[in-house]
C-alpha cells in the first residue's frame, strides 16, 4: 500500500476505469497510462487484471471490481482512498451484450433481445451490469471524485442507445435495437444525463461515449473497427480536462441522445 499522507501531495491524476482488462476498457487505460495517470484497472477476474495491468506498465494497478457487486465496489473505493485519498477520472466501461454462453455470435445476440421473446432473466442480468452496476459505481466513487480539482466521469456507451438515431427509418440499425443491450445503453444515457445535471453545479463533468461499431468480445469481435479506432473517442472525452459536460458523443462528433 501506498504511503496516504504522501499519495494526497502526489499530482498524478488518478483514473479508475471498469472492464479494462480486455478491450475498449483495456485501450482506455493504456492511453491513459501513457499520458501520466496512475490507472486502476478493474477487472472482475483479479489474476486477468493483474495481467492486463502487467503489460501495461508501472502506472497501472489491477483491481479487483465487479460492478454488481457492492462489497467489490465498496473495497476498491476504500482501497483508492487509502492509496490516494481522491480520484479524478471515473471510465465506467464494464459492459456485456447478453447473459449466454461466451462466443454466441452477434446473430444469435439480437435475434434474442427482441422486446417480443425476450428472457427477463436476460434482461435483468445485462442491466444489472450495464445500468445498475454504473449508478452503483459512481455512487460509491463520488466522494473520491469530490477531493479533485477536476473530476470527470465517463461512461461508455452505444450508438444503439441513441432513440433518435434509431427511429429514423433512414438508420441502419434500427432492426437491431432490442429491449436488452441496445436499450440498456437508452437507459445508461439516461442515467449519464441524471448525473451531468445533478452534478454540474459541483464541476464534476459527466458525459456518454461511443466507440463506435468495434471488434471485441462484446459482439464475439465482429465490429467492423479496430480496438485503436474504437478507443479513439472514449480516450479524447476521458482525458478533455476542461470540456463540456452532459455530451453524448462517437467517433464522428456528437450523437442525439
Amino acid at each position: 500500500m501506498k504511503n496516504q499522507a504522501a499519495s494526497k501531495n502526489n499530482k498524478q491524476p488518478v483514473a479508475l476505469v471498469t472492464g479494462a482488462n480486455q478491450g475498449v476498457g483495456n485501450e482506455i487505460a493504456k492511453a491513459l497510462a501513457a499520458n501520466g495517470y496512475q490507472v486502476y484497472v478493474g477487472s472482475r477476474n483479479l489474476s486477468n487484471g493483474e495481467k492486463a495491468a502487467a503489460e501495461i506498465g508501472e502506472n497501472a494497478t489491477a483491481i479487483q471490481l465487479d460492478v454488481t457487486q457492492q462489497q467489490t465496489i465498496n473495497a476498491a473505493v476504500a482501497r483508492i482512498e487509502q492509496e490516494y485519498g481522491r480520484l479524478d477520472l471515473l471510465v465506467n466501461n464494464a459492459g456485456i451484450s447478453h447473459a449466454g454462453k461466451p462466443g454466441r455470435p452477434m446473430e444469435e445476440v439480437l435475434a434474442e433481445g427482441r422486446a417480443t421473446t425476450a428472457s427477463l432473466d436476460e434482461v435483468r442480468a445485462v442491466w444489472e451490469t450495464n445500468v445498475f452496476g454504473v449508478i452503483a459505481v459512481t455512487q460509491a466513487a463520488l466522494p473520491l471524485l469530490r477531493k479533485s480539482d477536476a473530476a470527470r466521469i465517463v461512461n461508455v456507451s452505444s450508438g444503439l442507445g441513441s432513440l433518435t438515431w434509431v427511429s429514423d427509418p433512414a438508420c441502419w440499425a434500427r432492426e437491431h435495437f432490442g429491449v436488452v443491450y441496445a436499450a440498456s445503453k437508452t437507459a445508461l444515457n439516461a442515467v449519464t444525463l441524471s448525473f451531468a445535471l445533478e452534478l454540474e453545479k459541483e464541476n464534476i463533468k459527466v458525459n456518454a461515449t461511443s466507440p463506435g461499431f468495434t471488434a471485441t468480445a462484446l459482439n464475439n469481435f465482429q465490429g467492423t473497427d479496430s480496438l485503436e479506432v474504437g478507443s479513439r473517442e472514449p480516450v479524447r472525452v476521458a482525458l478533455e480536462t476542461d470540456g463540456p459536460t452532459g455530451r453524448f458523443t462517437g467517433p464522428d462528433g456528437p450523437l442525439p441522445w
